[in-house]
């Protein structure tokens, strides 16, 4: 695939419409240029297209979907179901070469179902997982999954930080991540039964790689998400799902509270002018529009979920992303990163240097 070959949209799917997504592959269009496939109602689609622009590009085509996968369906159900949504045919064109990445703003389970039984995972990798961009104080940290697998074992979250380092390395710049395990506190016997099989497990491919690649810290407290100790933060889908919904519901809070605060009277809103730029770039670094979307790493193709209010802002910036891992072929780095490391998913390669699971450990012991 070359950043040449389209990206398809589920145009059906998101709680604004298809008048947001078009505004924002309009938007992304006249930023990054590049090639769209629209999937979704012809006649809804040409309006919208009307409206903002007078006529479809060319680089944009229509392809007809006539079912939509609503909020309320259940995720692989309405996969198997509904056929000729948006949703299901846009994944179809990935999987058929005709186009290089999915962006969908609709129901997030059925997304995952549809980026892992259409498009499939990548040789090696159990479970694929969504990745979200947390901004630091200086930098930005990932934090995998952050929905994709309620329940987990200790092999996927070892997966999930290959991924993510990967990701960080490739996307972020950071050519050492510093790979983090998500607990309640930093020493070794703190967390449950997940995170203590999986933090040994962890430890042990992270020593057996070339330490250039990335690091593993250990253990890692929620305060460590923020404040750029670790580059990537790994936990099971519950927990990253919890903690990213809580922070950004926090962000909204505290950007109300102080918008609140300094315009309370006259002497404050002219130190809020004065102050105008640092609150501005306050905002973008915390505003989800600006990251577009969470990426669904694992999967054979770019799949980017973007939040189901997503704004055209949102919906660009989505586009952005999708076209940055075609660039960089994230999902052929991780398929080559993980299959290295455990020959394909039969774990060989791990076994052969001494790294095995709590559980296996406790198979031999009792044998």
């Amino acid at each position: 695939m070359t950043p040449k070959t389209p990206i398809a949209i589920d145009a059906m799917g998101g709680d604004r419409g298809p008048a947001a997504v078009v505004e924002g592959i309009l938007r992304a269009r006249a930023r990054f240029g590049g090639k769209y496939l629209v999937f979704g109602r012809p006649h809804v689609l040409e309006q919208e297209f009307q409206k903002l622009s007078g006529s479809i590009p060319e680089e944009i085509v229509i392809r007809p979907a006539n079912e939509i996968i609503t909020m309320d369906d259940a995720p692989v159900e309405a996969i198997r179901e509904k056929k000729n949504s948006s949703l299901v045919l846009a994944a179809r064109a990935v999987r058929e070469k005709n186009a290089a990445a999915i962006v969908s703003p609709g129901n997030t389970g059925a997304v995952l179902a549809a980026g892992t039984l259409i498009l499939g995972r990548c040789r090696g990798v159990e479970r694929a997982g969504i990745a979200a961009v947390i901004p630091t104080p200086e930098h930005y940290s990932v934090l995998i999954d952050v929905g994709a697998n309620v329940d987990c074992r200790p092999i996927h979250l070892l997966h999930f930080a290959i991924m993510g380092m990967v990701y960080a390395r490739v996307t972020l710049g950071i050519q050492r991540p510093r790979i983090g395990l998500l607990s309640i506190g930093e020493e070794r016997s703190k967390g449950n039964e997940l995170t203590l099989a999986a933090a040994p497990l962890c430890e042990q491919f992270f020593r057996s790689i070339d330490s250039d690649r990335g690091v593993f810290l250990g253990n890692i407290e929620g305060r460590d998400i923020v404040n750029g100790r670790a580059d990537v933060v790994v936990c099971d889908g519950f927990t990253g799902n919890a903690v990213l919904k809580f922070g950004e519901a926090l962000a909204f809070t505290i950007t109300d509270l102080l918008k609140e605060r300094i315009t309370a009277g006259p002497v404050r809103k002219i130190g809020a002018l004065l102050l105008r730029g640092a609150f501005r770039e306050l905002k973008n670094k915390i505003d989800y529009s600006e990251y577009g979307g969470a990426p669904l790493l694992g999967v054979r193709s770019p799949c980017i979920i973007c939040h189901g209010s997503s704004n055209p802002r949102a919906i660009m910036n989505a586009l952005r992303v999708a076209r940055e891992q075609i660039e960089q072929d994230i999902c052929g780095r991780i398929e080559r990163m993980v299959s290295e490391f455990t020959n394909g998913g039969n774990g060989d390669n791990l076994k052969r240097k001494g790294i095995v699971s709590a559980e296996e450990r406790k198979r031999k012991e009792d044998v």
